[in-house]
């Protein structure tokens, strides 16, 4: 599997067009490739951006983009939240490279990624292409942050082993392979997180990967009670329930 990062000018919020840029990188596509592109920029391209304020505004502004907000005792809410079946803090909202301004997430990073597999299918004539959305999460009891699929289009997200065996012939009952994240992931650790400038990727030869034209989102998303970490999340979901 090899993975090209795309060294790209400055995009300015609260508004900048990204599709001049995905024109150029779409020369250099081949069949089976799989676009990456940060949320950072796909926010910007749509004008998701906030004017930042003070603590407070931010505050609010994350009970309002959060679907799921995590609340301590003493009334406090936290960073902790629940956004598009993702568990991202502070709703996704970020000021990293946001020159004085709060980056949101794309309104739907789903539909917003089979715009992009749309346009770069159309214009360089490509068949078999997958496109991913990432921001950046916190896996629970590591240190460290790293990417994670928020919106894609093009492939099956999940390959499943069920029913075949291992090397000592056992069946698997349960086990999948979580493919999508997986690009998110590695692609992320290329692209960089700070002033790299590479807010794209093309991931090549990516194993198992399952091209299809159609949404294949829900194949992806676990049932809320069939979650293993339901058990920890449940007072966050009861809460929003209250309200």
């Amino acid at each position: 599997m090899e993975i090209i990062p795309i060294k790209t000018r400055i995009f300015l919020p609260p508004k900048d067009d990204i599709f001049p840029t995905l024109r150029k990188i779409g020369k250099k596509l081949r069949e089976k490739d799989i676009v990456v592109i940060t949320s950072k920029i796909v926010s910007i391209g749509e004008g998701n951006c906030v004017a930042a304020g003070s603590e407070k505004e931010k505050q609010k502004l994350i009970e309002s983009e959060a679907d799921y907000l995590a609340r301590f005792s003493g009334g406090k809410r936290s960073m902790f939240s629940i956004k598009g079946s993702t568990v991202v803090g502070s709703a996704g909202i970020d000021d990293s490279n946001g020159n004085g301004y709060w980056i949101l997430w794309p309104k739907d990073p789903m539909k917003s990624a089979k715009k992009f597999w749309k346009f770069l299918r159309r214009t360089y004539g490509l068949k078999q292409l997958g496109v991913v959305i990432t921001d950046s999460y916190c896996v629970p009891m590591r240190s460290g942050a790293m990417g994670i699929a928020i919106g894609f289009h093009g492939f099956h997200p999940v390959e499943n082993h069920i029913d075949q065996r291992d090397i000592f012939g056992r069946k698997f009952v349960f086990s999948k392979s979580n493919i999508v994240d997986g690009i998110a992931a590695a692609a992320v650790l290329v692209m960089g997180e700070t002033d790299e400038r590479t807010p794209l990727a093309v991931v090549r030869g990516v194993p198992h990967v399952r091209f299809t034209g159609r949404s294949t989102a829900k194949e992806l998303l676990m049932p809320i009670k069939q979650d293993i970490y339901y058990p920890i999340l449940k007072p966050v979901y009861e809460h929003k329930k209250k309200n």
